[in-house]
């Protein structure tokens, strides 16, 4: 479920290529020696980074495959697909220790980006629940963390501190 470009999830930048050199890269290799006398040019438009998921934390991990469970009655798969998301890159650079969940609706024969492209009914309304499912497993355990700096301060008279984004 954590999209990613290599090795899934690893929050490695050394598998994310930058993308103009990797355009300069690709137009280098096309146009070196085109066969047959042919004429090759290679325009790469509007250069995208990819973006890597950081590491899953466990009970991102645990929540989703058991919402995936519950909802689809199989555990839950990494996909590296949609790393050019823009948004998520920016997102990722923002917050480069914040957990991720990006997830998409692309059921059954659903020919994403095609001129017949459809929205899977059934598919989209469990994945909606599946995603709620993690999501009241986050506010639970943000519950959980709430009471414990309550406790922790009302016992030592400070709250421990917590890095946050």
């Amino acid at each position: 479920m954590a999209p990613g470009i290599g090795p899934l999830g690893t929050g490695d930048p050394r598998w994310t290529a930058r993308a103009a050199s990797a355009a300069a890269a690709i137009r280098r290799s096309l146009e070196a020696d085109p066969p047959f006398k042919a004429r090759v040019s290679f325009s790469s438009g509007a250069d995208s980074a990819g973006w890597n998921a950081p590491p899953l934390d466990p009970w991102l991990e645990q929540a989703m495959q058991e919402a995936s469970l519950g909802v689809f009655g199989r555990e839950g798969v990494s996909m590296g697909v949609g790393g050019t998301i823009p948004f998520m890159a920016m997102l990722g650079e923002r917050f480069p220790r914040t957990q991720f969940l990006v997830t998409g609706v692309l059921g059954p024969h659903s020919n994403a980006h095609g001129p017949n492209e459809f929205l899977h009914i059934d598919y989209a309304k469990r994945l909606t629940a599946a995603v709620a499912q993690v999501i009241a497993r986050h506010a639970a355990s943000e519950k959980d963390n709430t009471a414990l700096r309550a406790y922790t301060r009302g016992r030592h008279g400070s709250e421990i501190s917590q890095s946050s984004e």
